[in-house]
């Protein structure tokens, strides 16, 4: 992605124009094309065929974009969703089957990361364990994110990496739901119903006050900018907060875990 990124600003550049009258030209921010091309988050296929167009580029970034090694090309749309997470003014998330990245400790990471099938090298788990816990530093920002994470009861009573993991995943929760700005709640494992039967997912606020969903499969991820399939999502995580415990309630179902190590 540097490399594309690399070339989008000599590129800009040549053709006079500077990061924000680029940015205004597509209805994007500054901001957005700085990242480009700093290499922080990848070009899209139709933003590239549009800026050879009028860059008069003889379509060079269309064809850099689709000759990327195949490491960059793979996770895509996860790049921009972590470049939008580090940016973010509000980050809600409901989650049935980990602890959300934000939240996990190393350990625990390490034990999702050795799940994985096909199964990932040690080296590799090294680096993505070193990116998910870089990615944390955003909840000890001078000024955080506004952040609500909503988390299904079974996810704390399963003993995931075996119980010392479990126990000290529990105890960084608890000392997460203390944190300004952080909502941490339960959704209650006896309840006959809620709203998100399908899944996990993330909904993002960034700066310009753009609302945006992502979403996760088995076989890959989604980042969704469309209104009204955003406005679905943000319906359904109102309604899961509705019929979570409380935050004072999660903390002191937290220490009841706790207690029974």
């Amino acid at each position: 992605m540097k490399m594309v990124g690399a070339l989008l600003a000599t590129f800009r550049e040549a053709a006079g124009h500077t990061q924000r009258s680029l940015g205004e030209h597509f209805v994007v921010s500054e901001q957005q094309i700085a990242s480009i091309e700093q290499g922080r988050r990848p070009l899209k296929p139709d933003l590239a065929d549009q800026l050879d167009d009028l860059l008069d580029t003889k379509g060079a970034l269309t064809a850099a974009l689709a000759h990327m090694p195949e490491v960059d090309l793979v996770p895509l749309w996860a790049e921009e969703f972590l470049d939008r997470e580090r940016e973010a003014i509000a980050i809600s998330s409901y989650e049935n089957q980990v602890v959300p990245g934000l939240l996990q400790t190393e350990a625990y990471a390490r034990a999702v990361f050795r799940s994985r099938v096909p199964v990932y090298d040690e080296e590799q788990i090294s680096q993505l364990i070193t990116a998910r816990i870089k990615r944390q530093q955003i909840l000890q920002d001078k000024e955080p994110p506004i952040t609500c994470f909503v988390v299904w009861e079974p996810v704390l009573q399963a003993p995931f990496g075996g119980r010392t993991v479990w126990a000290e995943q529990l105890s960084h929760l608890r000392e997460c739901s203390e944190f300004p700005g952080l909502m941490l709640q339960v959704l209650p494992l006896e309840r006959t119903s809620h709203a998100s039967l399908d899944g996990p997912f993330v909904l993002l606020e960034t700066p310009e006050h753009q609302r945006l969903a992502y979403t996760e499969n088995q076989r890959g991820s989604q980042l969704i900018a469309d209104p009204h399939e955003v406005a679905i999502l943000t319906q359904k995580c109102a309604m899961l907060r509705s019929q979570t415990l409380t935050p004072e309630d999660t903390r002191d179902l937290l220490d009841r875990l706790l207690g029974e190590q």
